[in-house]
């Protein structure tokens, strides 16, 4: 059987393999006359480019001479190399000795679907420790391959886009993020011995949301309101209430105090309150029936390993009208109608009357920025996108949208119509919802749901000490840096800080932002241990 490769010698004498096509040609993958030199160039050329290692993405093995010359150059912070055809893989690997597959800054990848570059990028690359990220391809394989690596590079740039999206909210929320948890745990230490429960008609559940078809479908949760166990967003929650109707659950997740503004004046001092542990602590005030669940920050995942196991709810769509879904499927609904959720801004309106978003705009107008330019300002902070498909879903009146409000919708979508329950959009000013119909299941009647935390495997005092001791036990980043599981947990845990502090201070290197970072974090530990004293 002939192979894929033939093996050229350099004038040089290095290994130069040669791709063999259909009709028996080769062709040479790298410079026939000095590989190792045309590599050194490559290595020179990106490192004009950065101003530190980057992250590097080789479409095709060849002889890894740009790869190798890359890592050597400490051009390359990693590298991950794509490549297709195991046998052709077998025959690169048997012509030379790869140094490349030693360093622990490699990676390769053999035959890889789309979810496994995903996959791989995401656990690999993290913007503020391996700095850009390129894709270079090894263009004579590429080009004997093209439908293959095409449908790579456009899997790669969805991943860079994913993962700019991720880190741009770390760089933003990552220091409250951090700061609400940790004072937070003080909240939720202690124990009672009847911990609060959510009973009632769980089985027929309506989420709430804040969008302007809220007000008109108020009328209509009222007229059902008997048969409903309501949720209702922090949002939509003053709305609500203005309008005859008092939730029988709140769900907050935002990291910001401006949550606050959804709570003041607001009469659920009775009404279960559910928050996401990084929420800002002062909200937890507002209930007497107060209960705090694990989102998705590591830290969140940290101390549910190593303190108390708080009740997980499925935070990742990224807004909370998902996380009230993700609450409904947790507390058994079976059947979920959905009011309030445009996911967009129908008409140029942002948020139903009685939110807080009118009132605190109201206060904030003067003569030079009265409330209409202060909306307006709001409305336009992201461009809107063109409609999909031509067309806004067959809406009669304008929805403008904008990359995250889709984002938020498409989530939404998924979940929903990847659910056992039935959910149900009720039909309003925003885009229409698409989910996947299922068969109506039978209500069933009030039920006592647990939602509370585990037992505690240590005192929180005990817990914050021996965090803030393993914090500043890590070793120093570098090349070559070797952690355990637990401290790479540890390490983990404070990644989304890296990123709000590497865009605070930009001009950081990798070792010394994560050693600012750790005297960050053992500095808020030790102010909420002297609290507690």
């Amino acid at each position: 059987m002939t192979g894929r490769y033939t093996f050229i010698e350099s004038r040089t004498g290095r290994v130069v393999p040669a791709l063999v096509d259909g009709a028996g040609q080769s062709h040479a993958l790298h410079s026939t006359v000095d590989p190792e030199k045309e590599a050194q160039r490559l290595a020179a050329a990106l490192n004009e480019g950065w101003s530190e290692p980057g992250f590097l993405v080789f479409l095709g093995l060849g002889a890894a001479y740009a790869a190798e010359a890359a890592l050597s150059a400490g051009t390359a912070s990693h590298i991950l190399v794509i490549e297709f055809d195991i046998n052709g893989i077998a025959e690169l690997l048997g012509s030379r000795e790869y140094t490349a597959l030693g360093d622990p800054r490699f990676t390769l990848l053999a035959d890889p679907d789309d979810k496994l570059i995903q996959k791989t990028i995401l656990e690999l690359y993290n913007p503020c420790l391996c700095g850009g990220i390129r894709t270079l391809p090894l263009r004579a394989r590429v080009d004997r391959d093209k439908e293959k690596f095409d449908l790579v590079s456009e899997a790669v740039q969805r991943t860079i886009e994913k993962v700019s999206a991720d880190y741009s909210v770390q760089a933003h929320f990552g220091t409250r993020w951090f700061s609400n948890i940790i004072r937070n745990i003080g909240i939720a230490r202690p124990v009672s011995k009847n911990a609060p429960q959510i009973s009632g008609a769980v089985g027929n559940v309506a989420i709430c949301a804040a969008g302007p078809s809220l007000d008109g479908q108020i009328p209509l949760l009222r007229d059902r309101r008997e048969s409903l166990f309501v949720i209702a967003t922090d949002t939509s929650l003053p709305a609500l209430l203005a309008g005859g109707v008092k939730p029988d659950a709140i769900v907050s997740i935002d990291c910001q105090h401006i949550s606050y503004w959804h709570f003041v004046g607001a009469e659920c001092a009775d009404i279960p309150l559910f928050l996401d542990i990084a929420s800002p602590p002062l909200l937890s005030g507002f209930s007497s029936r107060l209960f705090f669940f694990a989102g998705g920050h590591p830290l969140a995942a940290y101390l549910c390993q190593k303190w108390k196991p708080l009740p997980v709810v499925d935070t990742s769509g990224g807004n909370v009208t998902y996380t009230c879904l993700s609450l409904a499927e947790r507390l058994g609904a079976k059947r979920i109608t959905v009011y309030g959720a445009d996911f967009s801004y129908p008409l140029g309106k942002p948020y139903a009357r009685g939110t807080y978003f009118y009132p605190l705009f109201e206060r904030q107008q003067n003569r030079l920025s009265p409330l209409e330019a202060r909306v307006s300002s709001f409305l336009y902070r992201s461009p809107f996108l063109p409609p999909e498909n031509g067309g806004n879903r067959g809406k009669v009146s304008p929805c403008y949208e904008t990359s995250a409000l889709r984002f938020y919708r498409k989530s939404f979508e998924a979940k929903a119509s990847s659910m056992e329950a039935e959910v149900i959009a009720e039909s309003g000013l925003g885009m229409p919802l698409e989910i996947r119909k299922k068969t109506s299941k039978p209500i069933s009647g009030g039920q006592i749901i647990n939602f509370a935390p585990g037992k505690t495997l240590m005192d929180a005092n005990e817990f914050l000490d021996q965090y803030k001791k393993d914090i500043k036990a890590l070793p120093v980043f570098g090349r070559g840096m070797n952690l355990n599981a637990n401290e790479r947990q540890v390490f983990t845990t404070m990644l989304p800080l890296i990123a709000a502090l590497k865009r605070r201070r930009p001009e950081l290197a990798a070792p010394d932002l994560i050693e600012a970072v750790k005297v960050f974090c053992c500095k808020k530990i030790e102010r909420v241990l002297m609290k507690w004293e």
